[in-house]
């Protein structure tokens, strides 16, 4: 049995559809919650055949009787970059993190977890994904999300570091910009692939961020947009290979611009772009990534030599196999 949290999520649903494909039990550690209709969460695990559910709350009283589990996939967690509340993203985030990180030591269970391209704040320093304490300590993320998820990878390099228990594998996964099937619930917090789309399939043109830097074009901003695909990938490789651990970027590798991700849109639908621009929202100002880039060179060591899904590529699979549907969901 593998336990997957935040399991009834984004990334979280596509790796238990992965796992679940491969005849594996899986239990989901989430909260459904209510939302808005066709949009539920619990419709990201419809198609699947699931262990059962358990509440985020209820966790460590399952985990105290459980089964054994063959590994935990940590994706759970409050990934709104907005918000600020500072209790509750260091709960969910930080101390969940630390107490699954300790039981999967206790029990010689591998330890899988989520990070994020937003520990490296405004680029500045570059993305590369040094696990050294050193290195971690000069990142300065742009916002509180960024900041829980670095807070855990400096724990981790800090534990290691002075030889305290770790899981027998272990590894955290600084995701991209990831866009893909299963993404509905998460509102504002969806990837610009399925924003644009809703506008264009509604005959609007599809709006975005007027640049407000004058050496970067309306539309050039750039980022690394991944396919979950590649995402759920990385996580399975991993699964497969439990002599390789450590802090490893899961990107495509290559930055594109916003623009270009557009007109991807708009080419697997047939239709000529017509993007508008429209002013950068005041709560992002000073907080908004201009570009970023995965670089890959400690995956590829580690020895992950699959090829990743090319923009174009990603972007009409998932307009064509899941946007341009009834239903969606995978």
């Amino acid at each position: 049995m593998y336990l997957v949290t935040g399991g009834a999520g984004f990334i979280g649903s596509n790796l238990v559809a992965a796992l679940t494909a491969r005849g594996a039990e899986v239990m989901v550690a989430d909260r459904l919650r209510q939302g808005e209709p066709g949009r539920e969460k619990w419709r990201n695990l419809a198609k699947h055949t699931i262990a059962g559910i358990v509440h985020p709350d209820a966790l460590a009283a399952w985990l105290a009787t459980t089964p054994p589990i063959e590994a935990v996939f940590h994706m759970g967690a409050i990934s709104d970059t907005t918000v600020t509340d500072g209790d509750l993203v260091a709960a969910s985030n930080l101390t969940l993190s630390l107490d699954l990180w300790s039981w999967c030591a206790r029990r010689g269970i591998p330890f899988i977890y989520a990070s994020s391209a937003a520990t490296y704040g405004d680029g500045a320093l570059g993305f590369d994904d040094d696990p050294a304490p050193q290195a971690l300590a000069q990142l300065r993320p742009l916002n509180l999300y960024g900041w829980s998820k670095l807070a855990f990878d400096r724990r981790v390099a800090q534990m290691l570091e002075r030889g305290q228990p770790a899981p027998p594998q272990w590894a955290g996964l600084r995701f991209f910009n990831v866009y893909g099937p299963n993404e509905y619930h998460k509102g504002r917090m969806q990837s610009v692939v399925a924003h644009k789309y809703a506008q264009i399939a509604k005959g609007e043109a599809a709006t975005l961020f007027a640049s407000d830097r004058p050496d970067i074009a309306d539309g050039g901003q750039m980022r690394d947009f991944v396919h979950v695909d590649d995402v759920v990938g990385v996580a399975l490789w991993l699964l497969d290979h439990p002599g390789a651990s450590g802090l490893f970027n899961v990107g495509a590798g290559k930055a594109r611009s916003f623009e270009d991700l557009v007109r991807a849109i708009y080419a697997a639908l047939g239709r000529q772009p017509d993007i508008r621009y429209v002013p950068m929202p005041e709560d992002l100002k000073g907080k908004y990534q201009y570009f970023t880039e995965a670089r890959l060179d400690r995956l590829r060591a580690a020895g992950y030599d699959r090829n990743t899904i090319g923009l174009e590529d990603g972007v009409a699979r998932y307009v064509r196999d899941f946007l341009a549907l009834p239903d969606p969901h995978r």
